[in-house]
Protein backbone atom coordinates (compact mmCIF):
# COMPACT_ATOMS: atom_id res chain seq x y z
CA UNK A 1 0.00 0.00 0.00
CA UNK A 2 1.86 3.18 -1.76
CA UNK A 3 1.25 6.83 -0.81
CA UNK A 4 -1.40 5.81 2.84
CA UNK A 5 -0.59 7.35 6.03
CA UNK A 6 -0.52 4.00 7.64
CA UNK A 7 -2.16 5.35 11.23
CA UNK A 8 -5.59 4.46 9.43
CA UNK A 9 -4.47 1.12 8.52
CA UNK A 10 -3.55 -0.09 11.93
CA UNK A 11 -4.26 -1.64 15.61
CA UNK A 12 -2.93 1.53 17.51
CA UNK A 13 -2.24 -0.59 20.69
CA UNK A 14 -0.76 -2.91 19.07
CA UNK A 15 1.50 -0.20 17.29
CA UNK A 16 2.11 1.39 20.50
CA UNK A 17 3.07 -2.14 22.55
CA UNK A 18 5.56 -2.49 19.92
CA UNK A 19 7.07 0.53 19.91
CA UNK A 20 7.32 0.90 23.80
CA UNK A 21 9.10 -2.25 23.63
CA UNK A 22 11.74 -0.64 21.12
CA UNK A 23 11.71 2.79 23.21
CA UNK A 24 12.69 0.64 26.04
CA UNK A 25 15.77 -0.77 23.79
CA UNK A 26 16.90 2.61 22.38
CA UNK A 27 17.29 3.58 26.21
CA UNK A 28 19.24 1.26 27.38
CA UNK A 29 21.04 0.34 24.73
CA UNK A 30 24.07 3.23 23.53
CA UNK A 31 26.94 1.38 22.60
CA UNK A 32 27.26 -1.19 19.83
CA UNK A 33 28.70 -3.99 22.75
CA UNK A 34 25.59 -2.81 24.86
CA UNK A 35 23.54 -3.65 21.70
CA UNK A 36 24.66 -7.07 21.05
CA UNK A 37 24.73 -8.23 24.48
CA UNK A 38 21.01 -7.12 24.47
CA UNK A 39 20.26 -9.35 21.79
CA UNK A 40 21.86 -12.01 22.61
CA UNK A 41 20.15 -11.96 25.65
CA UNK A 42 16.56 -11.31 23.96
CA UNK A 43 17.21 -14.53 21.84
CA UNK A 44 19.01 -16.61 24.90
CA UNK A 45 15.45 -19.17 24.35
CA UNK A 46 15.35 -19.11 20.73
CA UNK A 47 18.38 -21.87 20.24
CA UNK A 48 16.28 -24.27 18.87
CA UNK A 49 15.33 -21.67 16.03
CA UNK A 50 18.02 -19.17 15.41
CA UNK A 51 22.01 -19.58 15.44
CA UNK A 52 23.99 -16.39 16.65
CA UNK A 53 27.12 -15.54 15.42
CA UNK A 54 29.18 -12.72 17.21
CA UNK A 55 31.74 -10.69 15.85
CA UNK A 56 34.26 -8.92 17.81
CA UNK A 57 31.47 -8.48 20.33
CA UNK A 58 30.89 -5.39 18.11
CA UNK A 59 28.26 -6.96 15.30
CA UNK A 60 26.08 -9.86 15.13
CA UNK A 61 24.68 -12.25 12.82
CA UNK A 62 21.29 -14.49 13.58
CA UNK A 63 20.65 -17.47 11.16
CA UNK A 64 17.13 -19.23 10.67
CA UNK A 65 17.54 -22.62 8.80
CA UNK A 66 14.50 -22.54 7.11
CA UNK A 67 15.44 -23.90 3.58
CA UNK A 68 17.39 -25.11 1.27
CA UNK A 69 20.87 -22.88 1.69
CA UNK A 70 21.99 -23.66 -1.96
CA UNK A 71 18.52 -21.67 -2.96
CA UNK A 72 20.59 -18.77 -1.42
CA UNK A 73 19.73 -16.46 1.68
CA UNK A 74 17.20 -13.42 2.20
CA UNK A 75 19.14 -11.12 4.09
CA UNK A 76 18.61 -7.78 6.26
CA UNK A 77 21.94 -5.88 7.37
CA UNK A 78 21.39 -2.79 9.60
CA UNK A 79 24.73 -1.39 11.08
CA UNK A 80 24.16 -0.54 15.12
CA UNK A 81 27.04 2.07 15.58
CA UNK A 82 25.85 5.62 16.03
CA UNK A 83 27.30 9.12 15.60
CA UNK A 84 28.90 10.16 18.75
CA UNK A 85 32.18 11.30 20.77
CA UNK A 86 34.78 8.75 22.02
CA UNK A 87 37.32 9.94 24.72
CA UNK A 88 41.33 10.10 23.32
CA UNK A 89 43.35 7.60 24.57
CA UNK A 90 45.26 10.08 26.61
CA UNK A 91 41.99 11.97 28.03
CA UNK A 92 41.96 13.41 31.16
CA UNK A 93 44.35 17.26 31.83
CA UNK A 94 43.58 19.78 33.74
CA UNK A 95 43.23 23.53 32.95
CA UNK A 96 42.05 26.73 35.41
CA UNK A 97 41.95 24.36 37.65
CA UNK A 98 38.87 22.20 36.18
CA UNK A 99 39.51 18.05 34.98
CA UNK A 100 38.65 18.01 31.28
CA UNK A 101 38.95 15.03 28.93
CA UNK A 102 40.18 14.83 25.29
CA UNK A 103 37.74 13.89 22.85
CA UNK A 104 37.56 12.94 19.23
CA UNK A 105 33.77 12.59 17.26
CA UNK A 106 32.98 9.66 15.88
CA UNK A 107 30.91 10.18 12.36
CA UNK A 108 29.18 13.06 10.93
CA UNK A 109 27.84 15.15 13.82
CA UNK A 110 26.70 18.83 14.05
CA UNK A 111 29.02 19.69 16.80
CA UNK A 112 26.84 22.30 17.99
CA UNK A 113 24.07 20.37 19.12
CA UNK A 114 26.78 18.19 21.49
CA UNK A 115 27.49 21.79 23.56
CA UNK A 116 25.47 22.60 27.17
CA UNK A 117 23.20 19.06 27.62
CA UNK A 118 24.00 16.02 29.73
CA UNK A 119 26.22 13.68 28.52
CA UNK A 120 26.68 9.93 29.73
CA UNK A 121 29.81 7.70 29.49
CA UNK A 122 29.43 4.04 27.87
CA UNK A 123 31.65 1.19 27.11
CA UNK A 124 34.70 -0.57 27.93
CA UNK A 125 38.08 -0.44 29.55
CA UNK A 126 40.26 -3.52 29.05
CA UNK A 127 42.81 -3.48 31.71
CA UNK A 128 46.48 -4.86 31.20
CA UNK A 129 45.76 -8.70 32.04
CA UNK A 130 42.61 -8.36 29.62
CA UNK A 131 40.28 -7.73 32.51
CA UNK A 132 36.90 -6.10 31.21
CA UNK A 133 35.24 -3.29 32.57
CA UNK A 134 31.99 -2.87 31.61
CA UNK A 135 31.50 1.57 31.98
CA UNK A 136 28.07 3.04 32.49
CA UNK A 137 28.30 6.19 34.29
CA UNK A 138 25.41 8.73 34.38
CA UNK A 139 22.44 7.03 33.52
CA UNK A 140 21.70 5.06 36.57
CA UNK A 141 20.05 6.92 38.99
CA UNK A 142 22.69 8.82 41.46
CA UNK A 143 25.09 9.04 38.80
CA UNK A 144 26.78 12.33 37.84
CA UNK A 145 26.56 13.56 34.24
CA UNK A 146 29.37 15.40 31.56
CA UNK A 147 28.93 18.25 29.73
CA UNK A 148 30.90 20.19 26.82
CA UNK A 149 30.44 23.98 28.37
CA UNK A 150 29.09 26.43 26.08
CA UNK A 151 30.88 29.34 25.79
CA UNK A 152 28.32 32.70 26.85
CA UNK A 153 26.63 34.31 24.15
CA UNK A 154 27.95 37.79 25.60
CA UNK A 155 31.81 36.93 24.80
CA UNK A 156 31.06 34.83 21.66
CA UNK A 157 30.06 36.82 18.89
CA UNK A 158 33.76 36.65 17.20
CA UNK A 159 34.80 33.67 17.95
CA UNK A 160 31.56 31.67 17.24
CA UNK A 161 28.59 33.98 15.91
CA UNK A 162 30.54 35.66 12.74
CA UNK A 163 31.95 31.85 11.83
CA UNK A 164 30.16 29.08 9.27
CA UNK A 165 28.08 26.72 11.52
CA UNK A 166 30.36 24.23 10.71
CA UNK A 167 33.27 25.99 12.51
CA UNK A 168 31.96 27.43 15.45
CA UNK A 169 33.14 24.58 17.62
CA UNK A 170 36.15 23.20 16.64
CA UNK A 171 36.77 19.37 16.82
CA UNK A 172 39.48 20.32 19.55
CA UNK A 173 37.10 22.45 21.79
CA UNK A 174 34.95 19.90 22.45
CA UNK A 175 37.05 19.15 26.04
CA UNK A 176 34.62 16.89 28.49
CA UNK A 177 34.10 18.81 31.85
CA UNK A 178 34.34 15.79 34.48
CA UNK A 179 35.59 17.13 37.36
CA UNK A 180 36.48 20.81 39.88
CA UNK A 181 37.46 19.89 43.49
CA UNK A 182 41.20 19.37 44.10
CA UNK A 183 42.51 16.62 46.21
CA UNK A 184 42.77 17.20 49.83
CA UNK A 185 45.37 14.69 51.33
CA UNK A 186 49.22 15.03 50.45
CA UNK A 187 50.41 12.21 48.13
CA UNK A 188 54.02 10.46 49.75
CA UNK A 189 57.03 11.36 47.69
CA UNK A 190 54.78 13.24 44.94
CA UNK A 191 54.54 16.94 44.12
CA UNK A 192 51.28 17.48 43.06
CA UNK A 193 50.45 20.11 40.07
CA UNK A 194 47.17 19.05 38.95
CA UNK A 195 45.11 18.68 41.78
CA UNK A 196 41.66 18.25 40.27
CA UNK A 197 43.30 15.66 37.99
CA UNK A 198 44.67 14.20 40.86
CA UNK A 199 41.32 13.89 42.52
CA UNK A 200 39.42 12.32 39.38
CA UNK A 201 42.43 9.62 38.94
CA UNK A 202 41.50 9.11 43.24
CA UNK A 203 37.90 8.81 42.48
CA UNK A 204 38.29 6.59 39.02
CA UNK A 205 40.91 4.31 40.99
CA UNK A 206 38.63 3.71 44.14
CA UNK A 207 35.07 3.85 42.74
CA UNK A 208 36.04 1.97 38.95
CA UNK A 209 39.02 -0.05 39.25
CA UNK A 210 40.21 2.72 36.38
CA UNK A 211 43.97 3.85 36.45
CA UNK A 212 45.32 6.94 33.82
CA UNK A 213 46.74 4.47 31.79
CA UNK A 214 43.65 2.33 31.54
CA UNK A 215 42.40 4.58 28.94
CA UNK A 216 45.11 3.29 26.16
CA UNK A 217 43.28 0.10 25.77
CA UNK A 218 39.46 1.55 26.45
CA UNK A 219 36.53 2.38 24.24
CA UNK A 220 34.24 5.09 26.24
CA UNK A 221 31.54 6.87 24.14
CA UNK A 222 30.34 10.01 25.44
CA UNK A 223 26.58 9.40 24.57
CA UNK A 224 23.74 11.75 24.89
CA UNK A 225 21.95 10.83 29.19
CA UNK A 226 18.72 10.06 29.43
CA UNK A 227 15.83 7.84 28.13
CA UNK A 228 13.77 7.75 24.72
CA UNK A 229 10.73 9.84 25.57
CA UNK A 230 7.49 9.82 23.58
CA UNK A 231 7.12 13.06 21.47
CA UNK A 232 3.31 14.95 20.76
CA UNK A 233 0.39 15.10 22.68
CA UNK A 234 -0.66 11.91 21.15
CA UNK A 235 2.92 10.27 21.66
CA UNK A 236 3.01 9.26 18.35
CA UNK A 237 6.41 9.81 17.83
CA UNK A 238 9.85 8.47 19.47
CA UNK A 239 12.60 10.91 20.56
CA UNK A 240 15.95 9.57 21.34
CA UNK A 241 19.49 8.66 20.74
CA UNK A 242 20.17 6.18 18.30
CA UNK A 243 17.11 5.30 15.99
CA UNK A 244 20.15 5.39 13.16
CA UNK A 245 20.11 2.68 12.81
CA UNK A 246 19.32 1.17 15.79
CA UNK A 247 15.36 1.39 14.85
CA UNK A 248 16.23 -1.30 11.90
CA UNK A 249 18.66 -3.09 13.58
CA UNK A 250 15.86 -4.21 16.15
CA UNK A 251 13.15 -4.30 14.20
CA UNK A 252 15.29 -6.97 12.05
CA UNK A 253 15.89 -8.83 14.90
CA UNK A 254 12.15 -8.91 15.91
CA UNK A 255 11.03 -9.58 12.45
CA UNK A 256 13.50 -13.10 12.48
CA UNK A 257 12.18 -13.85 15.97
CA UNK A 258 8.77 -13.90 15.04
CA UNK A 259 8.43 -14.98 11.77
CA UNK A 260 6.48 -18.48 10.94
CA UNK A 261 7.38 -18.87 7.63
CA UNK A 262 9.92 -18.51 5.68
CA UNK A 263 10.74 -18.06 2.03
CA UNK A 264 14.37 -19.26 2.35
CA UNK A 265 16.88 -19.16 4.87
CA UNK A 266 17.12 -16.05 6.15
CA UNK A 267 20.09 -13.76 8.17
CA UNK A 268 19.89 -10.79 9.83
CA UNK A 269 23.30 -8.82 10.32
CA UNK A 270 23.95 -6.08 12.16
CA UNK A 271 26.92 -4.46 11.34
CA UNK A 272 29.55 -1.54 12.86
CA UNK A 273 31.37 0.86 11.76
CA UNK A 274 28.79 2.50 9.10
CA UNK A 275 29.07 5.32 10.40
CA UNK A 276 32.65 6.04 9.29
CA UNK A 277 32.83 4.24 6.17
CA UNK A 278 31.77 0.27 6.91
CA UNK A 279 36.09 -0.04 7.33
CA UNK A 280 37.35 -2.44 9.76
CA UNK A 281 36.74 -6.24 11.07
CA UNK A 282 33.45 -5.23 11.85
CA UNK A 283 32.30 -3.29 9.23
CA UNK A 284 30.44 -3.98 6.05
CA UNK A 285 33.58 -3.65 3.52
CA UNK A 286 35.16 -6.58 5.79
CA UNK A 287 34.26 -10.27 4.85
CA UNK A 288 32.27 -10.88 7.93
CA UNK A 289 29.34 -11.87 5.89
CA UNK A 290 31.01 -14.17 3.79
CA UNK A 291 32.25 -15.37 6.93
CA UNK A 292 29.32 -16.26 8.68
CA UNK A 293 27.48 -17.73 5.40
CA UNK A 294 30.88 -20.05 5.30
CA UNK A 295 30.49 -21.43 9.18
CA UNK A 296 26.45 -21.83 8.29
CA UNK A 297 27.83 -24.10 4.69
CA UNK A 298 30.55 -25.72 6.50
CA UNK A 299 28.05 -27.20 9.01
CA UNK A 300 26.27 -28.56 5.71
CA UNK A 301 29.06 -30.28 4.62
CA UNK A 302 29.61 -27.62 1.48
CA UNK A 303 33.03 -26.34 2.22
CA UNK A 304 33.65 -25.52 -1.68
CA UNK A 305 34.54 -21.53 -2.52
CA UNK A 306 32.47 -21.92 -5.91
CA UNK A 307 29.26 -22.95 -3.99
CA UNK A 308 29.63 -20.60 -1.71
CA UNK A 309 30.06 -17.95 -4.56
CA UNK A 310 26.88 -19.49 -6.20
CA UNK A 311 25.16 -19.45 -2.72
CA UNK A 312 25.73 -15.60 -2.50
CA UNK A 313 24.88 -14.83 -6.08
CA UNK A 314 21.33 -16.48 -5.13
CA UNK A 315 20.91 -14.27 -2.29
CA UNK A 316 18.44 -10.97 -1.45
CA UNK A 317 19.19 -8.50 1.05
CA UNK A 318 17.68 -5.34 2.82
CA UNK A 319 19.57 -2.59 3.59
CA UNK A 320 17.62 -1.68 6.33
CA UNK A 321 19.00 1.65 6.89
CA UNK A 322 17.19 5.38 7.91
CA UNK A 323 16.27 8.24 5.49
CA UNK A 324 15.54 11.72 5.87
CA UNK A 325 11.83 12.17 6.95
CA UNK A 326 10.26 15.62 5.21
CA UNK A 327 10.96 17.95 8.06
CA UNK A 328 7.92 20.79 7.68
CA UNK A 329 10.48 23.87 8.20
CA UNK A 330 13.16 22.96 5.72
CA UNK A 331 10.77 21.46 2.89
CA UNK A 332 13.28 23.40 0.54
CA UNK A 333 16.20 20.35 0.37
CA UNK A 334 13.62 17.93 -0.72
CA UNK A 335 11.68 16.56 -3.74
CA UNK A 336 8.69 16.21 -2.37
CA UNK A 337 7.48 13.87 -5.01
CA UNK A 338 9.80 11.85 -4.02
CA UNK A 339 10.67 11.80 -0.22
CA UNK A 340 9.86 10.54 2.85
CA UNK A 341 6.69 11.17 4.86
CA UNK A 342 6.49 10.66 8.42
CA UNK A 343 3.78 8.01 9.23
CA UNK A 344 3.93 6.93 5.72
CA UNK A 345 5.00 3.54 6.46
CA UNK A 346 8.60 1.37 5.65
CA UNK A 347 10.52 3.71 3.06
CA UNK A 348 12.17 2.26 0.13
CA UNK A 349 15.07 3.84 -1.77
CA UNK A 350 15.90 2.11 -5.17
CA UNK A 351 19.51 4.13 -4.64
CA UNK A 352 21.19 6.09 -2.28
CA UNK A 353 24.85 7.65 -3.15
CA UNK A 354 25.08 11.75 -4.03
CA UNK A 355 24.70 13.89 -7.11
CA UNK A 356 24.60 11.62 -10.44
CA UNK A 357 24.09 8.56 -8.36
CA UNK A 358 28.04 8.31 -7.26
CA UNK A 359 28.85 6.12 -4.65
CA UNK A 360 25.31 4.23 -4.87
CA UNK A 361 24.05 0.64 -5.00
CA UNK A 362 21.31 1.33 -7.75
CA UNK A 363 18.99 -1.55 -7.34
CA UNK A 364 17.20 -3.45 -10.25
CA UNK A 365 13.83 -2.55 -11.79
CA UNK A 366 13.00 -6.73 -11.17
CA UNK A 367 14.13 -6.76 -7.99
CA UNK A 368 12.32 -3.69 -6.89
CA UNK A 369 8.62 -4.94 -8.45
CA UNK A 370 9.62 -8.56 -6.40
CA UNK A 371 9.80 -5.77 -3.54
CA UNK A 372 6.69 -4.31 -3.81
CA UNK A 373 4.68 -7.64 -4.79
CA UNK A 374 5.53 -8.73 -1.57
CA UNK A 375 4.67 -5.54 0.90
CA UNK A 376 1.44 -5.28 -1.39
CA UNK A 377 0.15 -8.66 -0.44
CA UNK A 378 1.17 -8.64 2.79
CA UNK A 379 -0.47 -4.84 3.58
CA UNK A 380 2.87 -3.38 4.45
CA UNK A 381 2.61 0.61 4.54
CA UNK A 382 5.26 1.85 2.08
CA UNK A 383 6.67 4.68 0.43
CA UNK A 384 9.40 5.70 -1.81
CA UNK A 385 12.01 8.15 -1.15
CA UNK A 386 15.51 9.76 -2.45
CA UNK A 387 17.90 11.10 0.17
CA UNK A 388 16.74 14.81 -0.60
CA UNK A 389 17.15 17.04 -3.81
CA UNK A 390 19.83 15.66 -6.79
CA UNK A 391 22.22 18.44 -5.99
CA UNK A 392 21.90 18.90 -2.09
CA UNK A 393 24.06 16.50 -0.68
CA UNK A 394 23.29 12.66 0.04
CA UNK A 395 24.49 9.68 1.78
CA UNK A 396 25.23 6.06 1.67
CA UNK A 397 24.45 3.34 3.22
CA UNK A 398 25.79 -0.63 3.55
CA UNK A 399 24.37 -2.00 0.50
CA UNK A 400 27.11 -1.40 -1.70
CA UNK A 401 28.97 -3.41 0.18
CA UNK A 402 26.58 -6.16 0.17
CA UNK A 403 26.14 -6.30 -4.08
CA UNK A 404 29.78 -6.82 -4.12
CA UNK A 405 29.09 -10.20 -3.32
CA UNK A 406 26.48 -10.03 -5.86
CA UNK A 407 23.35 -10.06 -4.07
CA UNK A 408 20.50 -8.52 -5.24
CA UNK A 409 19.98 -5.43 -2.67
CA UNK A 410 17.89 -2.56 -1.99
CA UNK A 411 17.17 0.33 1.00
CA UNK A 412 13.94 0.25 2.88
CA UNK A 413 13.95 1.66 6.53
CA UNK A 414 12.54 4.13 8.79
CA UNK A 415 12.06 7.87 8.24
CA UNK A 416 13.50 10.26 10.64
CA UNK A 417 13.31 13.53 11.65
CA UNK A 418 16.96 15.10 13.49
CA UNK A 419 18.84 12.03 11.51
CA UNK A 420 22.28 11.77 13.52
CA UNK A 421 21.27 14.50 15.78
CA UNK A 422 21.32 13.56 19.81
CA UNK A 423 17.59 13.66 19.85
CA UNK A 424 16.24 11.92 16.62
CA UNK A 425 12.30 11.77 15.49
CA UNK A 426 10.43 8.47 14.38
CA UNK A 427 7.19 7.41 14.33
CA UNK A 428 5.76 4.97 16.21
CA UNK A 429 4.05 3.26 13.41
CA UNK A 430 6.54 3.80 10.24
CA UNK A 431 8.75 1.52 13.63
CA UNK A 432 5.90 -0.82 13.01
CA UNK A 433 5.53 -1.05 9.36
CA UNK A 434 9.70 -1.73 9.15
CA UNK A 435 8.94 -4.83 11.66
CA UNK A 436 6.05 -6.09 9.90
CA UNK A 437 8.04 -5.30 6.46
CA UNK A 438 11.34 -6.88 7.45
Amino acid sequence: MKGTNAWSKVDKKEVFNFAENYRKFLSQCKTEREVVEYMKELLKDQNDKLKLFEIRGKSLAIFADTGDVKNGFRIIASHIDVPRIDLKPNPLFEDTELAMMETHYYGGIKKYQWVARPLALHGVVVKEDETVIKVNIGDKKGDPVFTFADLLPHLSRKVQGDKKISDAIPGEKLDLLVGSIPIEEIIKDKEVKDKVKENILRILKEDYNIEDEDFVSAEIEIVPQGEAKDVGFDKGLIGGYGHDDRVCAYTSVMAIKDAKKFAKPALVILYDKEEIGSDGNTGAQSLAIEYVITQILKEKGITDYSTLREIMYKSEAISADVTAGVNPGWKEVHEIKNAAKIGYGLAISKYTGHGGKYSSNDAHAEFVAKLRRILNKNEVVWQVAELGKIDEGGGGTVAKYLSKFGIDTIDAGVPLLGMHSPFEIASKVDIYMAYKGY
